[in-house]
């Protein structure tokens, strides 16, 4: 038996009988940077092409077969550890398993569902549109003059740069509405709510310089200012869900609207809190301002593309987040922003709850 035979002997019968230690030790000495076989290939650097070409082929299958000894014996060492840790282990299926933390659905979003749900039945629309809109959409196409204070700098977020328009981040989602009436358009009915993000330079207990709002647009021939009173004490007859709702609207301005009105909603005194309905002079009880309304302006009207001596229509518009407030008994908006685990466990939804207002809303 030849030297290379001789060693390739020796270094398998070394493997077969090692342990997972002794193998890196082995692979080390024989295939290692100083290792046997690696000195072995080394010095078919300094033989003749002839030597090389009858002990190249040898050395190299010496090297192969040492190096798949190696990997053959480490994988069933390792297989055989496996079993045996599997067949000394067991597993107690009788024990609880942790329950992981579950997130929940924040107010906000719960509130846009449900409204979504109940202007549905009522044959409304989801519409949506950029939070960064140029000046035309945002102010003018509103009817909002060029020396309103809305358009101040210290109401309004205006983006930095030169812009062909100057460019806002939206204070409203108004122009949802004049986007509607053109996609339309000009000569068929719209019917659209536009929930979203809104923007105002403005912080407090009942601000916050993001805020969500829902706007709604109805444009039609023939609509009056009681198809908008009806619309509106279904939507909160169905979003508070009580039957007692009693409204009272207010004359009011908005640019875009004309006659404006703001929305009352009576509400009582029940155990120290104030509720949501009946009458708003019984049991200590008021008004609370929830919504601002009126007839869309000719000018929106034009804006939009229809001609209002034939079209007419109605908006309102209300914070979604007041709504939650009123709903679900908070009283800080700003807590609806700041992340607290707490808060959104105590507050929050969990995914079934979907909303379940559908049944005889506007029946």
């Amino acid at each position: 038996m030849s030297d290379l035979d001789q060693m390739q002997a020796d270094l398998i019968g070394r493997i077969a009988d090692a342990d997972l230690a002794q193998l890196e030790d082995i692979r080390v000495s024989a295939l290692g940077k100083s290792g046997s076989v690696t000195a072995l290939l080394k010095t078919l650097g300094g033989m003749s092409p002839e030597q090389r070409q009858v002990e190249g082929p040898r050395i190299q299958g010496l090297r192969e077969a040492v190096s798949d000894a190696l990997t053959s014996r480490k994988a069933g060492l390792e297989r055989a550890a496996l079993d045996a840790r599997l067949a000394s282990e067991t597993l107690d299926m009788t024990l609880p398993a942790d329950i992981p933390p579950t997130g929940t659905i924040h107010p906000v979003s719960q509130v846009m569902d449900e409204l979504a749900e109940i202007f549905a039945d009522l044959g409304f629309a989801v519409a949506t549109g950029p939070e960064i809109e140029n000046d035309w959409y945002n102010f003018t196409a509103l009817n909002i003059p060029e020396t309103h204070p809305a358009r101040a700098m210290h109401d309004t977020f205006y983006l930095a740069g030169e812009h062909e328009q100057p460019m806002v981040l939206r204070t409203h989602t108004s122009p949802v509405q004049i986007r509607a009436m053109q996609a339309a358009g000009g000569n068929q009915p719209v019917r659209i709510i536009a929930p979203g993000r809104t923007y105002r330079s403005d912080s407090d207990a009942t601000h916050t310089p993001m805020f969500h709002q829902v706007e709604g647009l109805v444009i039609d021939k023939g609509i009056t200012l009681g198809h908008l009173k009806w619309t509106l004490e279904t939507f909160l007859k169905a979003f508070f869900e009580r039957d007692d709702i009693v409204l009272r609207l207010r004359p009011s301005y908005f640019p875009f609207t004309e006659p404006s009105a703001e929305v009352d909603v009576g509400y009582q005194i029940v155990n120290g809190k104030r509720v949501i309905g009946g009458s708003g002079g019984g049991n200590g009880g008021g008004w609370m301002e929830v919504l601002g309304s009126g007839m869309v302006h000719r000018t929106v009207i034009e804006a939009g593309g229809y001609d209002p001596n034939e079209w007419q229509g109605f908006a309102f518009g209300c914070g979604i987040d007041r709504l939650a407030m009123l709903k679900y008994g908070m009283d800080d908006l700003r807590a609806f922003f700041d992340g607290d685990v707490r808060w959104l466990k105590h507050y929050g939804f969990s995914g079934l709850d979907v909303p379940t207002l559908s049944g005889g809303v506007g029946a």
